[in-house]
């Protein structure tokens, strides 16, 4: 059994698709749909009451106006023939007037409702004969009767069915109530989403250094609650980061003593293979400590103040500190202008990139360059041999290291390009890397525009 090409659409997917037609913020959906709802109500009312209207107005016609024309026939009648023509203008309304002499155009009448006026006229005729009856295209639904008058001459009647008038200051009342509903939904709507913008925002700026604002806890009951149990949530996270790292410390510090006793014991040892593996042990063990308290600390916050950094001066310094120590590092661009940023931070996450990328290659090279947003980026290329495609975000993680052998001499700590991620984080820039066409590793650091207010530091 084949099936169709192009299957029926089924109801969930329709309510996906108008929901992508939505606006994405809440404040303008929930204001559209209200408006929107209100609108339609609107209308539906105001063509309910038409209607309304119009059957009535039909209703009233249909009682009065044959009576109308019938008097106005006998009027006619009654004149002489010299004074009719004088008395047509008088005898005028808006749904009908009369023409002397001449017959009846038009066929019979179609709809129902044009049938039902007619005989209603014809009835009303009586004693005067009603020759023909027809129903013309225009006015739309209008009928032209031929009655005979007393001296056997003719008259016809243009007869018509009228709309419902609709005055001018009736829309416009419409369009002002309609107005003040879409006014009135727009603030409902803020009052209720403005809360929830504002925990938005504050819950943007708790960053790594979980220093974020305080909620004023006011308003409705369930704003004030709301903002009581986010801050009682800051409050927590800060605590536990806090404990956290005093309990790293505290390993750090009391872990120093065995290990400089160990050392000294190593020393005190014959065996010079069996000493120097000791050795290496012992300072692996120390810089695993000292690595992460240095990633807890950078978890706990950046008490570093903004400073009006010399970029171009920083990164030179940088560059001929490795060369003090034989390693190459070559700077390429330069910033231009002085920058707003931590100058520790921003070291120290330079130093983690370029130690990196100086263990798995050969080449380093510093690359700056200012995009046209305004932001600074920083790049640290080097000929490496890069990083699995689907291991470049988890090498950003904690401890993780894509050395298989998980050796600490070729696979480090696994906290270098961690530490460097959460600084960036916390100064609010942007740390990404992404391997090179040509071979190696790109870590790219964009260091968010800022103006540069504060005071420069020396």
């Amino acid at each position: 059994m084949s099936t169709p090409a192009n299957p029926p659409a089924s109801p969930a997917g329709a309510v996906r698709g108008w929901r992508r037609l939505l606006p994405g913020s809440l404040f303008y959906r929930v204001t559209l749909i209200i408006v929107v709802g209100l609108a339609i109500a609107q209308l539906l009312t105001f063509a309910a009451i038409r209607y309304e209207r119009n059957m009535a107005l039909r209703e009233l016609m249909m009682i009065g106006i044959e009576r109308d024309i019938a008097s106005s026939v006998a009027i006619l009648d009654r004149l002489p023939a010299a004074e009719r023509a004088g008395w047509l203008d008088r005898l005028e309304r808006r749904n009908y007037r009369f023409a002397l002499g001449g017959s009846a155009e038009g066929s019979e009448p179609g709809s129902l409702q044009s049938r039902q006026f007619a005989a209603a006229i014809v009835d009303a005729m009586r004693p005067f004969q009603v020759v023909k009856v027809g129903e013309v295209a225009w006015p739309p639904e209008g009928l032209q009767i031929q009655v005979r008058l007393g001296d056997g001459s003719s008259v016809v009647v243009h007869a018509m069915r009228v709309g419902m008038p609709v005055s001018g200051w009736v829309m416009w009342l419409l369009a002002a109530q309609l107005l003040v509903l879409a006014v009135c939904a727009w603030y409902a709507v803020r009052l209720v989403t403005r809360p929830l913008a504002q925990l938005s925002a504050a819950a943007d700026r708790l960053g790594p250094d979980l220093k974020g604002r305080t909620l004023a806890e006011e308003g409705p009951t369930e704003v004030a609650h709301a903002a009581r149990a986010f801050n009682a949530m800051q409050q927590r996270i800060a605590g536990y980061m806090s404990e956290r790292v005093e309990i790293l410390a505290a390993i750090s510090h009391d872990l120093q003593t065995p290990i400089t006793r160990m050392r000294l014991r190593t020393d005190l040892m014959d065996d010079a293979h069996d000493r120097e593996k000791f050795r290496q042990d012992l300072d692996a063990m120390h810089s695993l400590v000292r690595e992460g308290v240095t990633y807890a600390r950078t978890l706990h916050g950046a008490a570093e103040p903004p400073l009006r950094i010399d970029a171009d001066a920083l990164l030179e310094s940088m560059v001929a500190d490795y060369e003090d120590v034989g390693q190459q590092v070559r700077l390429e661009g330069k910033a231009g202008a002085p920058i707003v940023g931590r100058p520790h931070a921003l070291r120290r996450i330079l130093m983690n990139l370029i130690d990196n990328a100086l263990k798995f290659g050969s080449e380093v090279r510093l690359r700056v360059h200012a995009e046209d947003d305004g932001r600074l980026v920083l790049s640290v290329l080097d000929d490496g041999p890069g990083i699995p495609p689907d291991e470049l975000d988890a090498v950003l993680k904690p401890f993780y290291r894509v050395e298989s052998s998980r050796n600490r001499s070729t696979g480090g700590t696994g906290l270098g390009l961690a530490i460097a991620h959460q600084l960036a984080m916390a100064m609010g820039a942007e740390l990404t890397l992404k391997n090179r066409p040509e071979g190696g590793l790109e870590a790219r650091l964009a260091l968010a525009a800022a103006p540069a207010r504060a005071t420069l530091q020396d």
